[in-house]
C-alpha cells in the first residue's frame, strides 16, 4: 500500500511538472514566432511529445498490458505497466527518450538496462505506436492493439468549484 501512494505521487508530481511546463511553453510561443515555417512545424511536433499516454496492449499470457507513459519535456520518462489477469502488481520504470534517424521515432531508454530493453514507439498525432524490440512495426492480427492514445490535461476552470 506504501508502495502504490509512492507511485501515485509521483505520477501526480509528474503530471503537475508537465502541466506548468505546458502553459509555460503556450506564453513563450506565442511571444515567439520568428522562426521559419520549416523550424516551427519541427519545434511544434517536438513540443506536442510530453504527456502522458494509456493503452491496454496485448499478451500472450495474460488479458492485457495496462500502460500508462508520461513523457516529460526533459526527455525523461515513467512508464507503469500491469498485466491483467496475471499479477496486480505494477511494475515502473524510468529513463530517458530521444529521437531515433528519423523524428517520427521515440526511442525509451531505461535508466537500468540491465533488467530492462530499449522500447520503439512510432509517434502520430496524439498517440504512439509501440514497435517491435528492433523499431519495426508489429505486424499480425493484433498490430492495431499496439496504441497508446495521448490524455489531454487541460488546466481547470478558474471562478467556481471543483465537482460542481
Amino acid at each position: 500500500m506504501q508502495s502504490f501512494k509512492k507511485k501515485n505521487k509521483l505520477l501526480i508530481g509528474t503530471l503537475l511538472v508537465f502541466g506548468s511546463y505546458t502553459l509555460t511553453n503556450l506564453a513563450l510561443a506565442e511571444a515567439t514566432d520568428t522562426q521559419t515555417s520549416h523550424e516551427s512545424h519541427h519545434e511544434q511536433t517536438n513540443t506536442e511529445w510530453p504527456g502522458l499516454y494509456n493503452g491496454f496492449i496485448p499478451c500472450d499470457d495474460c488479458t492485457g498490458i495496462k500502460t500508462s507513459l508520461a513523457l516529460n519535456s526533459n526527455n525523461t520518462y515513467l512508464l507503469i505497466r500491469q498485466y491483467v489477469g496475471k499479477s496486480d502488481r505494477e511494475i515502473v520504470e524510468k529513463g530517458k527518450f530521444s529521437t531515433g534517424n528519423n523524428n517520427n521515432i521515440l526511442v525509451l531508454t531505461p535508466r537500468n538496462n540491465i533488467e530492462s530493453t530499449v522500447h520503439y514507439y512510432s509517434v502520430s498525432e496524439n498517440s504512439l505506436t509501440q514497435l517491435d524490440n528492433n523499431g519495426n512495426p508489429i505486424t499480425g492480427k493484433k498490430a492495431d492493439k499496439y496504441i497508446l492514445r495521448k490524455n489531454d490535461i487541460k488546466p481547470p476552470k478558474s471562478g467556481g468549484h471543483a465537482g460542481h
